[in-house]
């Protein structure tokens, strides 16, 4: 009996591709952080940055839970793995990570096996483009803030208001080395591409956090032999559409600012807030902060001779202690005339998104105190 987490039209899409659905499968790795990473890691939180004894652990895991899901597929003849994802759960004092799929069948047998994140629909848009998949990659990196960097940073939130370079850097330093990671692993699997990358921020113990991207390491034999993989968190029909109209994406662009308030500005805002209206000196500062960040993503893309940066997001976070980080991200992509599509026109089934029954979380009701497991991490 067929047991599989595609959905229907994900089953028409893979259909049209040749692949039948195989049953779901699963792949996982139990760990202990133990007594020599503990202690080093606890020190390393007091300078900040780079964690790299805990990042090694995750990224064991991460690919022992992978490797396993892979060979599980494997021993079932699959031709390859769909929707893969790779997931931490603590159980007491250790840390399970799983990986979950579905395998997909064909009548052939013939090319190598693949695994990819994407959804069945995202793949049969990709495999249009001339993406073919070749593995599922990632790239990670768990850091600390830190009380050194804390306490240097402090003393200029009560000076002045504006970006404290000292958390701007730290943070910019380690959105990119996962992003540097995922190209590496991708580029030692022969891939000259990465799209449909998601990038998570996930917690791991006090103090700690963890910058995690996952996508679908690809070849696209229009794109040549870069001396790094082109990178893209478009979704598969915006990368149809691109190749559509002659576009290849160039690099994932992202910049971070980190910015104060002040103690002067902190104040200010503080008694206004008792009388409605607009805080200005705050409006300033979240204006000033995505400002930056877009001039980050600009000279990224200007450095690349990229045509334009699209998909464009922002994302605004409190850190506490009168902190606010702003994050964008965007794909940077650049005018090729090599890129073509298979098909004039994608199939509907292609476009349609499938949409969740079951919801494990209660209702947020008007007026109600909001449940802890709701709020935003």
């Amino acid at each position: 009996m067929l047991m599989t987490g595609l959905s229907g039209n994900e089953i028409y899409c893979l259909t049209q591709l040749g692949y039948g659905p195989g049953n779901i499968v699963v792949g996982n790795s139990v760990h202990s952080l133990g007594l020599v990473r503990g202690i080093t890691s606890g020190l390393k939180t007091l300078s900040g940055g780079e964690i790299r004894s805990v990042t090694q652990l995750i990224v064991d895991g991460r690919h022992a839970a992978i490797n396993r899901l892979e060979q599980e597929a494997k021993e079932e003849s699959s031709r390859g793995l769909t929707g893969v994802t790779s997931e931490l759960r603590q159980l007491g004092n250790l840390m399970e990570f799983m990986a979950i799929g579905s395998a997909v069948n064909d009548g052939q047998k013939t090319d190598p096996f693949f695994s990819t994140a994407c959804t069945g629909q995202d793949l049969f848009c990709q495999i249009d483009s001339g993406y073919e998949p070749r593995h599922f990659v990632m790239g990670n990196v768990a850091y600390a803030l830190g009380i050194g960097r804390g306490i240097a940073g402090g003393l200029k939130m009560i000076a002045r208001r504006g970006e404290i370079k000292e958390f701007s850097d730290m943070y910019n330093h380690t959105r990119h080395l996962a992003l540097e990671r995922l190209e590496a692993e991708a580029a030692e699997r022969g891939c000259n591409a990465v799209v449909d990358i998601i990038t998570r921020i996930l917690p791991f113990g006090p103090g700690v956090r963890e910058m995690l991207m996952v996508g679908t390491g690809s070849y696209n034999q229009a794109l040549g032999q870069p001396k790094t993989p082109f990178t893209s968190e478009l979704t598969g029909e915006e990368l149809w559409n691109l190749t559509q109209m002659g576009f290849a994406p160039l690099r994932l662009v992202l910049g971070t600012s980190v910015y104060a308030l002040g103690l002067a500005g902190g104040i200010t805002a503080f008694f206004r807030s008792f009388a409605r209206g607009e805080i200005g000196a705050v409006t300033r500062l979240v204006y000033e902060a995505r400002e930056n960040c877009l001039d980050h993503i600009r000279l990224e893309a200007e450095e690349l001779r990229a045509d334009g940066v699209i998909g464009i997001k922002l994302f605004v976070y409190e850190l506490g202690g009168g902190l606010v980080e702003v994050m964008a991200i965007g794909t940077a992509i650049r005018k090729h005339a090599g890129v073509s599509t298979h098909s004039d026109q994608l199939i509907p089934q292609a476009i349609i998104r499938d949409r969740d029954t079951f919801f494990d979380q209660p209702p947020v009701v008007p007026g109600a105190a909001k449940p802890k497991n709701l709020d935003r991490t």
